[in-house]
């Protein structure tokens, strides 16, 4: 009968030390499995200049089609085959049509097509409110729907023009067949190129924060630490700071030191991760 009962109370604690195991195991997996990857740093930075690259679309039809202090355009952004079309409305207010057809090669070599609306208010206090659409628009091959709104300011207090931006878009990447939805807000000031009548020379200065969930089942928000830095003629951000939370992971992204190239780091804990953008 002792033996027996040796026997049961046994077996009694291989299966709490089994189930002990097993739960560590779990807790385990999921520390890991919480940690991003760099296929995931690289898609949400990538989303984060596809944001700013399609929202460049809305601001230099704006520039060179709608403000009113424009300078005569020597060298367009937009090459021949993009169509615009301005429809003012008589009192200072109106709407453009930016259409790319099935696809159109920008001067800064990027590959677009589909249409982006512009709505445009009338000028209050030296500033004006644009509403913008993405529609049927895609940029290099990734497909940017949804839109936003801008408040432009003529003037900030730099003496340069400013645009805030609450922009609400979805970017779907068809190689990796993930979509992945924003919320934004962005400042973004125009620091250099400002009346030259060319976009070569502009350079533009980006704060703000964002937000951003992927259907592949990961989250990740982002807010600027040190103003982003994007030159006109470079694909990506140059230079600046993203402190970003992914998965309830902390870390910081940076863009480099001014250089135009495709790599960032991303520091998370003592461990660096390289990405190609």
């Amino acid at each position: 009968m002792k033996k027996f009962q040796m026997t049961k109370m046994f077996s009694l604690v291989v299966v709490l030390f089994l189930a002990f195991a097993c739960s560590d195991d779990e807790n385990e997996t999921t520390v890991i499995d919480t940690t991003p990857t760099t296929a995931q740093l690289t898609l949400a930075a990538q989303v984060d200049i596809t944001e700013d690259a399609s929202f460049a679309v809305v601001d230099n039809a704006y520039i060179e089609n709608i403000q009113e202090t424009r300078s005569t355009v020597l060298n367009s952004f937009f090459t021949d085959c993009a169509t615009i079309t301005v429809s003012p409305n008589g009192d200072g207010s109106g709407s453009a049509l930016v259409d790319f057809g099935e696809g159109c090669t920008l001067n800064n070599g990027a590959l677009v097509s589909g249409q982006v609306v512009l709505n445009y208010t009338i000028v209050q206090n030296e500033s004006r409110t644009i509403t913008y659409i993405y529609d049927n628009f895609t940029y290099n091959g990734n497909e940017v729907s949804g839109g936003g709104t801008v408040n432009r300011t003529f003037e900030n207090e730099n003496g340069n023009p400013q645009s805030e931006v609450t922009a609400s878009i979805a970017v779907y990447f068809p190689t990796q067949d993930v979509t992945a939805t924003r919320d934004a807000s962005r400042t973004r000031e125009w620091i250099e190129g400002v009346g030259s009548g060319t976009w070569t020379d502009n350079v533009f200065s980006v704060t703000g924060n964002w937000d951003t969930s992927f259907s592949s089942g990961f989250t990740r928000s982002g807010e600027v630490t040190e103003a982003l830095r994007r030159e006109a003629t470079c694909p990506h951000f140059v230079s600046g700071t993203l402190a970003i939370s992914q998965n309830n992971v902390d870390g910081v992204l940076n863009y480099g030191d001014g250089t135009c190239d495709n790599i960032a780091v991303i520091t998370i804990g003592n461990q660096d991760f390289t990405i190609q953008l």
